[in-house]
Formats: C-alpha cells, structure tokens, sequence
C-alpha cells in the first residue's frame, strides 16, 4: 500500500514540481534585463573596408534641398557631415582640409559615451544608479556635510540633478571647494559638467580600470570606432574622426546592439537613457538631449521654456550636444542619424544653440 501512496503522490507532484521550475525560471530570466530588439533591416559596416552608400534619388530626397544645406554648413564653420540612412551613408561631407581620416573632439556630445558605459557597468553588477557616487568617488568629495553628501546617487550625477551649485566661477572644478550645496538631491537641474565629469572616476573605481581601457574593450573595439578620450584641464575628452562618431549614433538607433550582438544589454536602462529622467527638464534623459517634449531647459538658466527645444526636427529626435555644435542626431521614424563636427556656427558656444533649429530648417526639406 506504501509503494502504491507513493506513486500516486510522485506522479501527482510531477506536474506541479514541473510548473513550480519553469515559474522559477522565468523569474530569473526577468531578474536579468535584455537588450532591445534590434531592426533586421539596418546595415552595420565592417571595422574595416568599404562602407555601403545609397543615394539620395533612391529614397526620394530632395538633391536641391541637400545641396542648400551643404553651402549653409559650409558658412557655419563645418568640418564634417554624414547622414545614415539605416546604416548606409546617404550624405558625406568635408569641409576645408578636414578629412575622413582627420580628429575632432566631441566636447559635451561625448556625455552620450559615458550614459552608455555606466549602463554597461550596472548591467555587469559593478554599480547601481541607486548607490550613492561617495562609494565610488570617497568620503568627502564634495564640501557638504556627510550626511548630504551620501544622499546624492549615481542616478543624480547621470541626470544633472545633484543638487550641486553650478555657479561657481569654474562649473568644471571637480575638486570639494567647487562642489558646494545648492539644493537638495533630485530637486533642482542644471547642466552641470563637474559631477558629470566625476562619473569617468565612478567606472573607474566600480571596474578596476582605467577609462580609457573600459571604453575601448565595452565600447569602442566593438562596434569599429577609432579615438580616445584626453585630459582637457578638468575634462575628460573624446577625440575621433566623422565616421566613428556616426557609427556610435548607429549604435544606438540599432538599440545598442551592433549587428545581432548586445553592447548594452539592458533594455530598460536604455529605454530610460533616452527618455525623460526627471520631472524638471522633460528634455534631458542620461545625458540625452530630447526632442518633443512640452517644455525644455537650457545651459546657464534656470528657466522653463514652453514647447520643443528644436521645433523644426521630428518629435521623436533624440541628440548628443556639444559645445562649438558638435552633434549627433538619431531620429527613429526616419531611420536617421546625423554628424556635424566643426568650429561654433555662431556666437554661442554652448552645447545647446539656435544651430539645432537653424539646420533642420534646411534638413527638412531633404526629407520626403
């Protein structure tokens, strides 16, 4: 009778012994994110040899258009131009003797490289947004208080949010005498590039190597960039040529995934990354600069502006901006990303100008 109970029993457990593993499973599938689902139709070039072109006649540009804006970038102190179309090059340009093969720096559009490189870090279980930057950067590395030092996190640093006072007379000063209180964590913005800058320190401290080394093994060997980033006084640079500076935007209209394989493999950091961060700016993610939002802020100000911060580009624009109009454009209902490499095209050297509005009033009319 024995046997016979315990038959019936293990055959009645089998099921629920069954669902039980494929529920226990699945939980730990959900613990670990996945990277986004990437586009089969874009095209990714080699590390090395031809990269594929396609023309502006096959999809129904505008040549006239593209021309026009051509001259304009030309009177606006460009040196490079490139606009991809799903991977391939439509649009290249070079102005002056600046060529495919010459370096530029990135200035604030390189903050685009560290958002990426701190989601890699987190998603490796190195860091969490939510720990606060003193376990990383050290007791003490700011002038507040300990106890208000400790609650400023990651996530503050990577949103402009510190709470840390931007007008001191040198906003890049990373030392604690330059990093003074302001307001509490997470409820003021400001574009502020020395806690920024202390995030290079962050995936220093949370990886064991060098930033550099880091970039170059997660980042940059992966998807073919050349470059590197360089000490500027208190900031940490990126330099690298026109193409390489496409195939990061290339990345991530691809979802941060470089022909089938992750880069960032963690969907919902890159969702947030390039969506709204905080409830202050609407337009500014990690790092990200963004489109069609209902309000914006700007550099230097503490004002909230009505409407899109680039009103001539489609809503769904998101961009890397740096000073001297470095940018970087990736519009994913166009299938678009866009470089400019140059001096400043006007008066206003910060990273945000009226360049944005000024070009896209020319680059609309190439689109269909």
């Amino acid at each position: 009778m024995w046997v016979k109970t315990s038959k019936i029993t293990r055959m009645l457990l089998r099921p629920t012994l069954f669902l039980l593993t494929c529920t226990l499973f699945l939980a730990c599938k959900k613990d670990k994110p996945s990277g986004p689902k990437q586009d089969s139709s874009i095209y990714f070039p080699p590390a090395s040899g031809t990269w594929e072109t396609t023309t502006p006649t096959s999809l129904g540009w505008n040549n006239t258009a593209l021309g026009n804006t051509f001259d304009f970038l030309e009177q606006k102190h460009s040196k490079a131009f490139i606009i991809l179309h799903n991977g391939r090059i439509v649009a290249e340009k070079y102005f002056g003797s600046f060529t495919a093969d010459s370096l530029w720096y990135w200035a604030s559009a390189g903050k685009i490289l560290t958002a990426t490189l701190v989601g890699i870090a987190q998603n490796e279980g190195l860091l969490s947004l939510a720990d606060p930057a003193s376990k990383y950067l050290g007791a003490g590395w700011t002038s507040l208080p300990a106890a208000q030092e400790q609650q400023i996190t990651v996530r503050h640093l990577l949103t402009m949010t510190s709470g840390l006072e931007d007008g001191v007379p040198d906003d890049h000063c990373t030392l604690p005498t330059c990093l003074q209180y302001k307001a509490a964590p997470g409820t003021r913005w400001a574009y502020h590039n020395a806690p920024y800058t202390l995030l290079e320190k962050v995936v220093e401290t949370a990886s064991g190597k060098t930033y550099n080394t880091y970039f170059r093994e997660k980042i940059r060997d992966r998807i073919g960039m050349n470059g590197l980033w360089i000490k500027s006084g208190w900031n940490n640079v990126y330099y690298s040529s026109a193409r390489s500076m496409a195939r990061f935007g290339l990345l991530i209209q691809a979802g941060a995934q470089w022909n089938g394989t992750p880069v960032l493999n963690d969907e919902p950091y890159f969702n947030a990354m390039i969506n709204t961060s905080q409830n202050l700016n609407l337009s500014y993610g990690y790092l990200w600069w963004l489109n069609g939002k209902a309000s914006h802020m700007l550099p230097t100000v503490q004002f909230v502006f009505n409407g899109s911060m680039v009103p001539n580009a489609p809503a769904d624009m998101y961009a890397a901006l740096g000073k001297n109009d470095q940018k970087i454009y990736v519009v994913p209902s166009k299938k678009l990303v866009i470089i400019r490499m140059g001096e400043a095209a006007g008066n206003v050297q910060l990273a945000v100008s009226s360049f944005d509005n000024e070009l896209w009033g020319y680059l609309k009319q190439v689109f269909p």
